[in-house]
């Protein structure tokens, strides 16, 4: 499913809430208690809300993300004009990094056309997609391989990709936190992500808006180790003035 930015709301609500009514939401909303019940069949049905007698609440704790088609199908489109707009800006002849993700996959597909880069994944999804693209190099890390989504985790991916410094590292995150902790759910996933953080020239983090106030059990960095954020939103508070004390850009993806 494509979410639409009221149901976006709705999950942003049973995130923060942790579980809610039918009533709460519909009045938080500002809709009837139908269109409400409608949204919570929708995104229950796509694995997104956890259903129980006169509300709903999250289905994920912070130590196990959403399954990878979940993930995939939460603001498809808010991810899809991210990635056009992530790849507005990364030239042609460029070094970069993708590491695992919905985000950094839909990134790919919008880098289809690039000319002259050479990638390092430990994303078989990412890698998969741009061995299309026959004026790009894909080279890809070894090591265990997650049945889940075909991430690339463990200490052989991270001892592969000390080997580079590349011009730009293009990472997604599960969740943002209130105290500007960038967040995960595998730790063997994380490190490796915080490995190519230290061996990129810049940090360019792609996050929708549903990953702001999203807890995991895992701090992989904080904002002020990234130089951009694309997004598909205005971030709420207080990440405004976090973004500003970080110096982190901030590219909101209207279209």
């Amino acid at each position: 499913m494509n979410s639409n930015p009221r149901q976006l709301k709705l999950l942003d609500v049973v995130r923060t809430r942790g579980s809610v009514t039918v009533k709460e939401l519909a009045d938080t909303l500002a809709v009837t208690l139908q269109t409400v019940r409608r949204d919570i069949q929708r995104l229950s049905e796509a694995g997104l809300l956890a259903r129980f007698h006169g509300g709903v609440r999250a289905p994920s704790s912070t130590i196990e993300n959403l399954a990878h088609r979940q993930r995939e199908s939460l603001n498809a489109d808010g991810k899809a004009r991210i990635a056009r707009a992530v790849a507005a800006e990364v030239p042609d002849n460029c070094s970069l990094i993708l590491n695992i993700g919905t985000t950094t996959e839909a990134i790919a597909r919008a880098l289809l056309h690039h000319k002259g880069l050479r990638v390092i994944t430990n994303n078989l999804n990412v890698a998969a997609i741009l061995s299309s693209n026959s004026n790009c190099e894909v080279i890809v890390a070894g090591a265990v391989v997650r049945s889940r989504d075909r991430g690339i985790v463990g200490e052989a991916a991270v001892d592969f990709i000390r080997q580079f410094r590349v011009d730009i590292a293009l990472i997604g995150i599960s969740g943002i936190e209130a105290d500007g902790s960038l967040r995960d759910f595998d730790y063997r996933e994380v490190k490796v992500a915080q490995t190519i953080i230290s061996h990129a020239r810049e940090v360019w983090l792609a996050a929708d808006s549903s990953k702001f106030n999203r807890p995991a059990m895992v701090e992989l960095a904080t904002l002020s180790q990234i130089n951009r954020l694309f997004t598909d939103q205005p971030p709420p508070e207080p990440f405004p003035a976090l973004l500003a004390d970080a110096g982190v850009s901030c590219h909101i993806a209207s279209n």
